[in-house]
């Protein structure tokens, strides 16, 4: 295995943006009933409207510049090929801090936190194996742990002896097993919709928002837990529609968009800039990493991997947003928190909803350690 890191540029060939465009105004659309609005899962006439847009408005050469104004790195760690930002801060006394990502993000989600944060950190942005330009995966096994590891590796190739993780979704259970992995390496571990594996006592005083969470979460568990099922039990039979059909793979992220983001936002588009969320949808798109990115779920599942885990030493910071379920009792079972923060702005995908408090937010955390420090 080479350890080789090779520098590396989007660049996808005309064909394929022709080939997209092409099987968009040939969709076969569904039927709908009237008036379910969104109950029922992405309301035709607003995926129609989204996807002639895609096809006619939408302009991914414009997405390939703003991609590859950042330094882009792939390196092959554990036989699979990794692919990453690595922008460096011109700050000598910056913190080498890993930010990680999760489904069905991409690394399009962290665009505005680098210029938010390259002032006081030196940011290493990979895609997770399988997912976008870091796949798809070629064997079996690529789970969460096996990420936190290879992330090791990564950091390692790079020369970084200490630094930061930092990460929300996916991310917010990869980042804590690399400080489990390598406690006295990670300074500090900060997570965007944190949670326990642990489940909450049924007889413990909750406070009115913590209520609100435990609602929110049997909510996802019961009406906003199809996608998971899916992708845990069945990957690859989702994967025939979703790679043969750009309208499907535009449904099953967009919903999610829908679903997690601000609740005050009516529409993905209100949370999120359209062209960032589909250049995201296109990451998987263009990649065909439908499949390999939805095996995340059953190999980590079938690892046993999503259970509840011995307390991690490292001090964490946790950013809690709209709609995220974090309740501090139950963390605390298994991180040592040393900062908690609650926003009234902002969603699951923070980075690209609110990157401004974000942002902030992780640089008062990783201020606050620095001061510990010294």
């Amino acid at each position: 295995m080479s350890e080789e890191i090779k520098p590396f540029r989007v660049n996808f060939p005309e064909s394929a943006l022709d080939d997209l465009r092409a099987r968009l105004a040939q969709t076969r659309w569904p039927d709908e009933l009237p008036g379910v609005g969104w109950a029922q899962g992405v309301p035709v006439s607003y995926l129609r409207e989204l996807a002639e847009y895609w096809r006619t408005g939408y302009d991914w050469r414009a997405a390939e510049r703003e991609l590859n104004a950042y330094p882009q790195f792939t390196t092959e760690i554990d036989g699979q090929r990794v692919h990453f930002l690595h922008v460096r801060s011109a700050s000598a006394e910056a913190t080498p801090l890993l930010l990680t990502h999760g489904w069905p993000g991409s690394i399009v989600e962290f665009l505005d936190l680098i210029e938010l944060l390259t002032g006081e950190f030196h940011l290493v942005i990979p895609s997770l194996p399988g997912f976008g330009l870091s796949g798809p995966t070629t064997e079996s096994g690529w789970n969460s742990p096996r990420i936190a590891r290879a992330w090791v590796e990564l950091m390692d190739r790079l020369g970084y002896e200490r630094f930061g993780v930092q990460g929300g979704d996916t991310g917010a259970i990869v980042s804590p097993e690399v400080a489990r992995l390598v406690p006295d390496r990670v300074i500090g571990v900060h997570c965007n919709g944190l949670t326990a594996f642990t489940p909450v006592d049924p007889g413990a005083e909750l406070t009115e928002a913590e209520q609100a969470r435990v609602e929110r979460l049997r909510y996802l568990e019961t009406e906003q837990s199809g996608y998971a099922m899916i992708q845990i039990s069945r990957p690859q039979t989702l994967a025939f529609g979703l790679t043969d059909s750009p309208a499907g793979q535009l449904a099953w992220i967009v919903e999610k968009f829908h679903e997690w983001t601000d609740p005050a936002a009516e529409l993905p588009e209100k949370a999120v800039d359209r062209d960032r969320l589909l250049t995201n949808v296109m990451l998987y798109w263009l990649t065909g990493t439908a499949a390999s990115s939805s095996r995340l779920y059953y190999e980590t599942a079938h690892a046993g991997a999503w259970a509840a885990a011995e307390k991690s030493a490292v001090p964490t910071g946790v950013a809690v947003f709209p709609h995220d379920v974090s309740i501090r009792r139950t963390v605390e079972l298994e991180h040592t928190v040393v900062h908690w923060a609650e926003y009234d702005r902002g969603g699951h995908f923070a980075a690209m909803e609110a990157p401004d408090l974000l942002a902030a937010d992780i640089r008062a955390f990783f201020g606050s350690l620095r001061g510990e420090a010294q």
